[in-house]
């Protein structure tokens, strides 16, 4: 079977290194250790503007001095890679994300957030749909076994129709909303959203004229197209996820290391008389690297041509949703319908300087 040839643009945290930090996140987790334990992919080429890190790369991922590039242009025109990993900032990932799609990429690896404004992530639709480019954007929790396994009990109808989703880690918009958003999407089966209201609680201190000085914290409320709700919360409860259905919940704990479940006994709707089962009944579900399954995703479409199960449509709609935050917040918390138009909102850190990541494991 064929092997595909890999590139990594941005040789940093979630690119190369993040692995070494001692997280719980289930491992591989940076894109270069997921291409390395993938067997049908290889990292044949990396970009940075910091030769001393790309060194780092090399020495960890075999990737040979001459494949080495600080102009990621020259990196794609040279060695013209099945597979391009873009994992910098978002101020910088459209420009790129468009560059490889026009010039030979044939799937894209994105961290998220997707693009630093509405009109970069349109731009990139319209590149990777007219070159056919297959595309996943980094929202883990979408290949995440556990959740899966909770829209698998929902879907069964034992404990009736979703009502809501309830994100309790909300966090910055950006960085941190970005997953919390596509999981929404994903646990509602991507149905479409149609409205938001939110708050940004230190935004106006952020938001001068068009553009955004830092990723601030938001929370609000998504209305969605089949009447669920989802309500994303800025509260203390770090990696904590669940819905409610017509006679029960299920969350996700502690950033996936617990599962709950549960329900009201009784076929018919919950009556004060009811009580709830046990809270021990999540199904059994084995763990993967969420990371590794993004990798095997891309795999599958350039394999097959069938669909990511992310895809360019997808990771804009959660992208919407974060400009959508901004928009209600400056309106004074109004709601503000989707599809979202004439955004001219951007995200622009000009002061932001990269940080070194860690390039020798942290002892657990």
């Amino acid at each position: 079977m064929e092997t595909y040839r890999a590139a990594l643009i941005g040789c940093s945290r979630m690119g190369a290194f993040i692995d070494n930090e001692g997280s719980k996140t289930l491992p591989p987790y940076s894109h270069a250790a997921s291409y390395e334990a993938c067997p049908r992919t290889k990292l044949i080429a990396c970009s940075d503007l910091r030769p001393e890190v790309m060194e780092e790369v090399g020495i960890r991922y075999g990737v040979p001095k001459n494949a080495q590039y600080t102009d990621y242009r020259k990196m794609i025109d040279s060695e013209q890679p099945d597979i391009v990993s873009v994992a910098t900032q978002p101020e910088q990932r459209a420009e790129i994300v468009i560059y490889a799609a026009q010039n030979g990429a044939k799937a894209i690896y994105a961290e998220k957030a997707m693009a630093a404004s509405m009109d970069e992530a349109k731009r990139m639709v319209e590149a990777v749909e007219n070159r056919g480019v297959a595309f996943n954007l980094g929202t883990n929790r979408r290949w995440e076994s556990g959740f899966d396994t909770m829209k698998e009990v929902v879907r069964e109808g034992k404990i009736g129709q979703l009502r809501s989703i309830i994100l309790y880690d909300s966090g910055s918009l950006f960085n941190a909303a970005s997953h919390s958003f596509d999981l929404a999407f994903w646990l509602n089966d991507d149905q479409p959203a149609i409205s938001v209201q939110a708050n940004l609680p230190d935004g106006d201190s952020m938001i001068n004229d068009d553009l955004l000085t830092e990723d601030p914290l938001g929370e609000g409320i998504i209305r969605f197209e089949n009447g669920v709700t989802a309500y994303s919360l800025l509260t203390g409860r770090r990696g904590e996820f669940g819905v409610t259905t017509e006679r029960g919940t299920l969350r996700s704990l502690s950033n996936g290391d617990e599962w709950e479940m549960r329900y009201y006994d009784s076929e018919k709707l919950p009556t004060d008389n009811d009580h709830y089962s046990p809270s021990d009944l999540f199904p059994d579900f084995t763990r993967r690297s969420s990371s590794l399954r993004i990798v095997e995703d891309l795999v599958h479409s350039l394999d097959t041509g069938q669909p990511t199960r992310g895809g360019i449509r997808t990771a804009y709609k959660s992208t919407e949703l974060i400009f959508a935050f901004i928009e209600s917040h400056i309106k004074g918390g109004s709601r503000v319908d989707l599809p979202l138009n004439n955004s001219k909102m951007r995200l622009h850190r000009g002061h932001r300087k990269a940080r070194l990541p860690v390039f020798k494991q942290v002892n657990q």
